[in-house]
């Protein structure tokens, strides 16, 4: 998910274009390539524009893609991106805000969360570790992308000024403490198994159930 101030639209209702997508997601594939299993249902929270979705099921065509976002602006450009790009295992959107029941998803073997704790409250950190450990299989994955405090300090300048923007903006967001969320995680039963350095000051976390 991407701040909808960061996105450009080709026509009302129709594909929205992320920056921040083009640039990392070919990063997150290289980390979701050998992480995932051949096949079985991927479950994208917060899929914001739509663009990782359709790079990820093009690159990684023997599993299928189930994007989700709430906002109708977000949902009607994954519509439209999944219409251009016609691929098979691209799954229609689901509705899902993860802080209400989530909807049941078949054959689900990880859930992948790309920029969405620092621009949500608190409270959708925690329903997304809580809905990932009720949905996830044995041995299933939680893979989530974005900026991160470490050892109580920020990684990067670029990213203090970023903390200090998105708490002017709003002030439950902000980038949030790795070892808090992998608390929060391992409340749930998610053990941490990776964390990956990534470009732009970013991280990529993964948790297996």
């Amino acid at each position: 998910m991407d701040s909808m101030d960061d996105l450009a639209e080709d026509g009302p209702g129709r594909r929205l274009f992320s920056p921040a997508a083009q640039r990392n997601r070919q990063p997150i594939l290289e980390i979701l390539r050998p992480l995932l299993p051949e096949r079985g249902r991927v479950l994208e929270i917060a899929s914001g524009s739509g663009e990782h979705g359709v790079h990820f099921a093009a690159a990684l065509p023997s599993l299928h893609w189930q994007p989700s976002d709430t906002s109708d602006e977000a949902l009607a450009s994954i519509a439209a991106w999944r219409e251009t790009a016609k691929l098979a295992n691209l799954d229609a959107p689901l509705r899902l805000d993860v802080t209400q029941p989530w909807p049941k998803v078949d054959d689900l073997v990880a859930v992948v969360c790309i920029n969405m704790l620092h621009i949500s409250p608190w409270a959708a950190s925690e329903a997304l570790f809580s809905g990932a450990a009720r949905a996830l299989p044995e041995d299933g994955v939680l893979v989530v992308y974005g900026p991160f405090r470490r050892h109580g300090g920020h990684t990067a300048p670029s990213n203090a000024r970023f903390d200090e923007d998105l708490r002017g903006r709003n002030p439950r967001w902000g980038i949030r403490e790795l070892e808090a969320v992998d608390a929060l995680a391992a409340e749930h039963g998610l053990a941490l198994e990776a964390v990956h350095e990534m470009p732009a000051n970013n991280l990529c976390l993964v948790w297996r159930r």
